[in-house]
C-alpha cells in the first residue's frame, strides 16, 4: 500500500515562501513522474508542477517561475519551493504520481494573506 504525507504548510503573508515535502512509502518511487496538485476552496484539484523519474519539469502557468518541483529519489521524496506567494496560491496541497494516482494522502494547507 503507497503511502504518501505531506508537509510544510502554513500561513504566510503575500510575497513569502514555503517550502512543501512530500514522503513516499510502499512502491518504487524513483521510476515514476510525480506531481504536486492543490485545491482551492471550492476548486477542482488541479495539477501544478510535475517532475520526471529523470528530473525533467513541467509547470501551470500560474505557478512558472515562482514554484521550482525537485526530487531526491534515494530518500523518496517529492519537494516544492514555492516563492512570492500569491493570496490565489492558497488551498491543500497534495504530492501524487502523475495522472496514475495513489490513494491521496491528507495533503498540507497553505495560506496565502494579502
Amino acid at each position: 500500500q503507497v503511502q504518501l504525507v505531506e508537509s510544510g504548510g502554513g500561513l504566510v503573508q503575500a510575497g513569502g515562501s514555503l517550502r512543501l515535502s512530500c514522503a513516499a512509502s510502499g512502491t518504487i518511487f524513483s521510476i515514476n513522474t510525480m506531481g504536486w496538485y492543490r485545491q482551492a476552496p471550492g476548486k477542482q484539484r488541479e495539477l501544478v508542477a510535475r517532475i520526471t523519474s529523470g528530473g525533467s519539469t513541467t509547470y501551470a502557468d500560474s505557478v512558472k517561475d515562482r514554484f521550482t518541483i525537485s526530487r531526491d529519489n534515494a530518500k523518496n521524496t517529492v519537494n516544492l519551493q514555492m516563492n512570492i506567494l500569491k493570496p490565489e496560491d492558497t488551498g491543500v496541497y497534495y504530492c501524487n504520481r502523475w495522472r496514475a494516482y495513489w490513494p491521496w494522502g491528507q495533503g498540507t494547507q497553505v495560506t496565502v494573506s494579502s
